[in-house]
C-alpha cells in the first residue's frame, strides 16, 4: 500500500485500522530510524569496538522492524475478528453459548496484539540504549526521534492492551498480561529516558 493509501485507510471511518495498528506502525518506524543510525559509518568515537556493537545492535533491530510491521495488518484483523464474534446470533441458548465463545477467544486474540507490539518496543528500546551510546553524534536527533516514536508506540499499545484485557473473563489470563504489560511498559520508559540523557550530551 502507498503510504497516502495508508494515511487515507486510518482517517477513513472504517473500523480498522486503528490505533493499535498505528501504534506498531509509530514502533517500526521508530525502529527502522534507529537501524538507519547503527549503519552509519562514522560512530561517536570511530573506535572499531563501537562499529562492532552497532552492527550487532541493527542485526537485533531488524527482525523487530519486521515483526511490528507485520503487527500493523495483525492488529486489525485481531478487531475485524472481535466485530465478527459480535455478530454472531444470539436468538438461542446454543447460540449464545458460541457467541460468548468465539467473543471470548476474540478478545484474548485483541489483548495479545499490543501486548506484542509493546514486547517487540521495549526490546527495541533496549537497542536504542546502543545507538544513543555509540552511534553518530550528527544523528542524534534521528536517534532521539526513534526513541519518541518507540514510546509512543509503546504507550498507545498499553492502552489497547488495558481497554480490551478488560473485556476477557479469564481472571488467570487478564493476571499475566497486566504483569507483563506493566513490565514492558517500566522497562521500556526507562531505557528511553537512559537513552535521551545519552542523546543530550551528543
Amino acid at each position: 500500500m502507498a503510504l497516502v493509501d495508508l494515511l487515507d485507510a486510518f482517517a477513513s471511518n472504517e473500523p480498522v485500522p486503528g490505533g493499535g495498528s498505528a501504534a506498531a506502525l509509530a514502533g517500526a518506524l521508530g525502529a527502522s530510524l534507529l537501524i538507519m543510525v547503527a549503519g552509519l559509518p562514522k560512530t561517536r568515537t570511530g573506535a572499531p569496538e563501537e562499529a562492532a556493537d552497532l552492527a550487532e545492535a541493527s542485526a537485533r533491530l531488524r527482525p523487530l522492524r519486521d515483526s511490528l510491521l507485520e503487527l500493523v495488518d495483525d492488529d486489525s484483523r485481531a478487531y475485524a475478528a472481535v466485530l465478527d464474534a459480535r455478530r454472531l446470533p444470539k436468538a438461542t441458548d446454543a447460540e449464545r453459548d458460541r457467541r460468548r465463545a468465539a467473543i471470548e477467544a476474540a478478545m484474548h486474540g485483541a489483548t495479545r496484539v499490543p501486548l506484542e507490539t509493546m514486547r517487540f518496543c521495549q526490546q527495541a528500546l533496549r537497542g536504542a540504549l546502543v545507538v544513543a551510546r555509540h552511534g553518530n553524534p550528527n544523528a542524534a536527533t534521528d536517534a532521539g526521534a526513534a526513541v519518541e516514536l518507540l514510546v509512543a508506540a509503546l504507550r498507545s499499545a498499553a492502552m489497547n492492551v488495558d481497554v480490551n484485557v478488560k473485556s476477557v473473563s479469564d481472571g488467570s489470563f487478564a493476571e499475566r498480561v497486566a504483569a507483563e504489560r506493566a513490565e514492558l511498559a517500566s522497562e521500556g520508559e526507562a531505557d528511553a529516558a537512559r537513552a535521551r540523557a545519552r542523546l543530550a550530551t551528543a
